[in-house]
């Protein structure tokens, strides 16, 4: 029984066979800009629309839920390039940095982190329990 080609799955093998592509990495300030900037737009017609008695009353939450929104939207265009660069600074001093000898940079290091607690950490005691 021959299989038909539009219904046969193609595999790895197959000449045919494109992989998928790489997923794409979306530019972060303009997807938070475009968010702030249509919460804005939606503060400016709905502020409005509070102002000329369209709204009820009951309804005057929507100016604060946008209004919130474009805080919030404010906050990670400050934010997001912040972290960003924290988090490259972390890895350059972490990619940088030799640990102690014999330990590739990448790694966790296994000495002991004190802080006065009294929990033991499985890493220090493999194979036993912590629980009493």
């Amino acid at each position: 029984m021959s299989e038909d080609r539009s219904t046969r799955r193609a595999s790895p093998a197959d000449p045919g066979h494109l992989p998928p592509p790489p997923p794409r990495e979306a530019d972060d300030r303009v997807v938070t800009g475009t968010i702030t900037t249509a919460w804005a737009i939606a503060l400016v017609v709905v502020g409005v629309l509070a102002a000329c008695g369209v709204l009820p009353a009951r309804e005057r939450w929507w100016v604060w839920t946008c209004a919130a929104g474009l805080a919030m939207g404010g906050f990670g265009l400050w934010y997001v390039p912040v972290l960003k660069r924290r988090r490259a600074r972390a890895a350059t001093r972490r990619d940088g940095e030799p640990g102690p000898p014999g330990q590739l940079s990448g790694e966790p290091s296994s000495e002991s982190r004190e802080s006065g607690s009294k929990t033991v950490s499985s890493t220090e005691t493999p194979g036993k329990s912590t629980r009493s």
